[in-house]
């Protein structure tokens, strides 16, 4: 639970936090939209003030917000490498064998890191870090509630998702104590080539599916126990409204958006080609 940030509420006083559930998901997919318009020098950097600007208004540690990246190294880094070595351009700046790297290639991996963590640490502070799971629940709801017309369970399909994001830090720390427990077995998961470390997995999942059942079936009974019995005639303690603040939000990503369309077609440098 403490080495895994996706899933996780951070409480604090924040714009961020005060913002309304159903607007931050909007918020949200407006800001993924403006990661992967952004083409050249000048929308990239606009895009890393926009990440810093939510980073000093969430009132979130920076050791937390870097937890988010944590999961997605893997992939930063192999995105980074394809770039890097499959972009060709007019400037080369290094060959050995089949293997080339040019100017454009390196402007590529660079792009590509500054949109991954852009992307990963926008929605975190937009989402999880700033949402609690209900008020996220309530969002989606409310959000896909005009689906209800097609007779689509769309309580029941925001419950699952809340379920399946609350489940994600539970699942991490489980899989943490298994491996413990197998260390201090004797067990060791770096030994080995590739293969030798995929069989030494097998211990850990027997028991995470065990434990993962387990929870679940807990879960259900818990459901059951509270006469949980789905959307149909619920009602809501705390009824959500929009407020000022909240078109206020709407209105600057939305210019955000613009800009960062106006300075790929009138911004200066080298512009991704792809």
């Amino acid at each position: 639970m403490k080495t895994v940030s996706l899933g996780q509420y951070y409480p604090a006083a924040s714009p961020l936090h005060r913002l309304d559930a159903r607007m931050k998901v909007c918020l949200s997919i407006l800001f993924i939209v403006c990661t992967f318009l952004a083409k050249n020098i000048c929308a990239f950097a606009a895009l890393v003030a926009a990440m810093l600007i939510l980073v000093a208004l969430s009132r979130i540690p920076l050791r937390l917000i870097l937890r988010a990246v944590r999961p997605v190294l893997f992939i930063m880094v192999f995105t980074a490498v394809v770039n890097l070595f499959v972009t060709k351009g007019e400037n080369l700046l290094f060959s050995w064998w089949k293997l080339q790297i040019f100017r454009e290639g390196i402007y590529n991996a660079s792009f590509m890191l500054v949109r991954i963590i852009t992307l990963v640490v926008g929605s975190s502070l937009l989402l999880t870090y700033t949402t609690t799971p209900i008020q996220l629940t309530d969002a989606i709801e409310s959000l896909l509630s005009p689906l209800r017309v097609f007779r689509l369970p769309v309580h029941e399909f925001a419950m699952m998702m809340t379920i399946a994001l609350r489940f994600i830090p539970l699942l991490s720390e489980e899989t943490a104590k298994i491996m413990n427990a197998q260390r201090a077995r004797g067990v060791d998961f770096s030994v080995g080539g590739p293969v030798r470390r995929v069989q030494s997995l097998v211990p850990i999942l027997i028991p995470l599916f065990v434990s993962s059942f387990r929870r679940a079936d807990e879960l259900a009974t818990a459901m059951e126990c509270r006469c949980y019995r789905g959307g149909k005639g619920r009602t809501k303690m705390t009824i959500p409204h929009l407020h000022a603040r909240d078109g206020v939000a709407l209105v600057l990503l939305l210019l955000f958006g613009t800009g960062i369309v106006l300075l790929n077609r009138y911004g200066y440098g080298y512009t991704m080609t792809r």
